[in-house]
């Protein structure tokens, strides 16, 4: 198999930016629990579960993507950016995207259950929410089916977290950057959503809001980059970020905002494409400030 096929496969930037996002939660859950039983910070066992959460991470994410284009091979090759994946265009069998989904889902869980249960147990919970629910609920209803995935899709965050403590728990900390990346979903998957309507909706998907690119679709994703604002300042309210964090979050925020009201003033696809683009950029260094502020804050 070619790398090119591989990467397809596993959709290599989506999988590469949750991945990132579990390993930021980890390095903070870490710190939070003072190293707990795995030291600090300069602790090679932490680092070396950090590790583990990193090859766990990227392989059940892989997996979960595998799964997702063995459900979706023959509406991939209706879609003109899904048709040259390795399935659709004949260069892979979906048995053999079956055998490899399934080896790296156990080989990950495995990884990832050696950190603690509960890891494991979400990793599990997020393969089978993504690729059996969401899937096929793309082609029933886009509002539910955005829904549900931004469920899976906010996961890594609260996996990695919980991943950096050896008795995994859920803690307002957790709960704070799940809600970050969840709230982030809708207005990053509808912007991509716009930008791909036409393509979408020759494998039969609605997935904007209304099913159409059209002001009610622009007006609701408007409104999930309102509630982003005071969400992305959560850790600054519950004073586990100080004034760093919360001033270039709130400046991401309202810059993601002044995108969405872009495309809500023009209803364009060149608006929607930017507003796809700032979302790339608004998770990551939301996360990586979170980081840094936490670090230098909590003693």
């Amino acid at each position: 198999m070619k790398w090119a096929d591989f990467s397809k496969l596993i959709k290599l930037r989506l999988t590469f930016l949750v991945t990132f996002s579990a390993s930021i939660s980890f390095i903070i859950a870490v710190k939070a629990n003072g190293g707990d039983t795995w030291g600090s910070l300069y602790s090679s066992t932490m680092w070396l579960n950090w590790v583990k959460l990193v090859i766990g991470g990227f392989l059940v994410t892989s997996a979960a993507n595998s799964f997702n284009e063995v459900i979706e091979v023959e509406t991939d090759k209706l879609m003109k950016r899904t048709m040259d994946r390795p399935m659709p265009a004949g260069r892979m069998t979906t048995g053999q995207g079956l055998v490899l989904g399934l080896g790296m889902g156990m080989l990950g869980t495995y990884l990832l259950g050696s950190l603690n249960i509960l890891t494991g147990l979400l990793s599990v919970f997020s393969i089978l929410l993504y690729a059996f629910v969401y899937t096929p609920l793309k082609r029933r209803s886009g509002v539910t089916a955005v829904v549900v995935g931004a469920i899976p899709g906010a996961l890594p965050a609260l996996i990695g977290y919980v991943a950096g403590q050896p008795h995994g728990r859920i803690d307002e900390i957790a709960l704070i950057l799940f809600s970050i990346q969840f709230i982030w979903q809708f207005v990053h998957f509808w912007a991509i959503a716009w930008v791909l309507d036409d393509d979408y909706k020759l494998a039969g998907f609605r997935l904007l809001p209304t099913g159409k690119r059209d002001k009610a679709s622009a007006v609701i994703t408007f409104i999930f980059a309102i509630i982003m604002v005071p969400v992305s300042l959560l850790p600054t309210i519950y004073g586990y970020g100080g004034y760093y964090v919360g001033g270039v979050s709130l400046a991401m925020s309202l810059l993601f905002l002044y995108q969405a009201f872009n495309l809500l003033r023009t209803l364009e696809v060149t608006a929607a494409r930017k507003l796809m683009f700032g979302s790339f950029y608004y998770l990551p260094v939301v996360q990586l400030m979170f980081l840094f502020d936490f670090i230098g804050k909590v003693k």
